[in-house]
């Protein structure tokens, strides 16, 4: 049974309707409600923010699942380099800060009566909602590969089970095998994971099983952080990943799992173990809330990440549309704190303050080899543009001990970050 108080605040919640009844006195008491669908870090990270900045506000966060698998780090697991449990977060420092966590599904979204649906048909109502539902693989994608094709080649692209699955194919794969990696193109979660991982997993090979080859096939001709990865693949991995890129016939048409064969319009390629990472698209309850275009992404105002599509319902992290900001753990808590604040503003009648975000992003090569880029982004003609000369990424010539602080660095930003979001 749900404790008292939060019984309470969903109780309130989910009778926002008849709260448009009310007398004007009675409205005027009544704290505005935020209810915020995905506990990822964008809908963590923006459901503590509007309480910390704004106690009046009742906030719930739509969640089914008891604890957040984190992606970032999660190709160390896949790599032997790290245990699964230590990606694990629960929601206790959530409910500690006063917001409901509601473990259930979101179904549908009423924008017109401002009111969310669970899986047990609850309504709950709310004056501003936040839609922070990160990706779905699109299984339409690549002819062949579906969701049953992910058992045999996991995409192991939302960390948890397919991380652990990937993992396990590496360690019985017999030295001398091929790993193949299928990338797709933009735009996807987190833009350098692909080659993160590979470099990762070539530690593995380099160690375990030294005879055994990486091959990405890529479905684009460039990549992030593409000379500072190529250089440090020379340096650590010499001869052991081979990068085919869009015109070289690196795009996957066509997967055979059950031969594990991946197939290009330039020939066919058998892998000992293939990880294929499809094209992606936001959450499927944007699509069902109307907050997702055509692409498959949600297009957003960039001051306030309020959707373009449905008024009053904002959307942050990886399902937006955001310009030139690439989609990331960091990128998904800056917005949170942007849209938070815009959202509050809005609630308390002011007007919402133009953004300036920053992203991070940090690629491990190897256990004490680091490299990073890093962007700051405003709104510039409806999108989220970068602002020049204010980013940059690693220099290319860093000697080794710049390399081990990289590293160190990227360690700490995570615990950073999961400390913010989580508690």
């Amino acid at each position: 049974m749900l404790p008292l108080s939060r019984r309470r605040v969903l109780g309130g919640l989910a009778a926002g309707a008849c709260v448009a009844l009310a007398s004007p006195s009675v409205l005027a008491q009544a704290p505005p409600r935020v209810v915020v669908i995905g506990g990822g870090f964008g809908g963590a990270s923006v459901a503590r923010t509007l309480k910390r900045e704004d106690p009046g506000i009742a906030v719930a966060l739509i969640e089914p699942n008891a604890h957040y698998t984190a992606c970032p780090l999660s190709n160390s697991v896949i790599a032997g380099l790290r245990d699964m449990n230590a990606q694990h977060f629960g929601y206790a420092g959530i409910e500690a800060d006063g917001i409901i966590h509601v473990p259930q599904k979101a179904v549908r979204v009423e924008a017109d009566q401002r009111r969310v649906v669970l899986a047990d048909e609850v309504r709950l109502g709310y004056d501003r909602l936040v839609v922070a539902p990160g990706i779905d693989m699109r299984f339409d994608a690549i002819p062949g590969y579906d969701a049953a094709a992910a058992e045999l080649m996991p995409h192991a692209w939302k960390a948890g089970e397919q991380t652990l699955l990937l993992r396990r194919q590496l360690e019985v794969m017999p030295d001398g095998g091929l790993v193949v990696i299928s990338a797709p193109p933009n735009p996807f979660r987190c833009p350098p994971g692909p080659y993160e991982r590979a470099s990762l997993v070539a530690s593995y090979l380099k160690t375990h099983k030294p005879r055994s080859k990486i091959l990405i096939l890529d479905a684009k001709d460039a990549f992030s952080k593409q000379r500072l990865f190529q250089a440090g693949w020379a340096t650590l991995y010499p001869g052991m990943i081979e990068w085919v890129g869009l015109s070289f016939g690196g795009r996957v048409t066509e997967v055979d799992a059950a031969t594990w064969t991946l197939r290009t319009e330039f020939g066919e390629h058998r892998a000992a173990v293939a990880n294929v990472i499809p094209p992606q698209r936001a959450g499927a309850i944007a699509s069902i809330a109307g907050v997702a275009d055509q692409t498959g992404w949600c297009p957003i105002d960039p001051v306030t990440f309020e959707s373009r599509l449905v008024p009053g319902v904002h959307v942050i992290g990886d399902a937006a549309i955001g310009g030139a900001m690439p989609k990331s753990a960091f990128t998904a808590n800056a917005q949170a704190k942007a849209c938070a604040s815009a959202v509050i503003a809005l609630l308390r009648g002011r007007m919402p303050a133009e953004p300036k975000l920053i992203n991070t992003c940090y690629s491990l090569l190897a256990p004490d080899y680091g490299i990073s880029i890093a962007g700051v982004y405003s709104p510039q003609n409806g999108l989220l543009a970068e602002v020049e000369g204010a980013g940059g990424t690693s220099p290319l010539d860093a000697p080794q001990a710049v390399r081990a602080e990289e590293a160190a660095y990227g360690e700490a930003w995570f615990g950073t970050i999961t400390t913010e979001a989580f508690g």
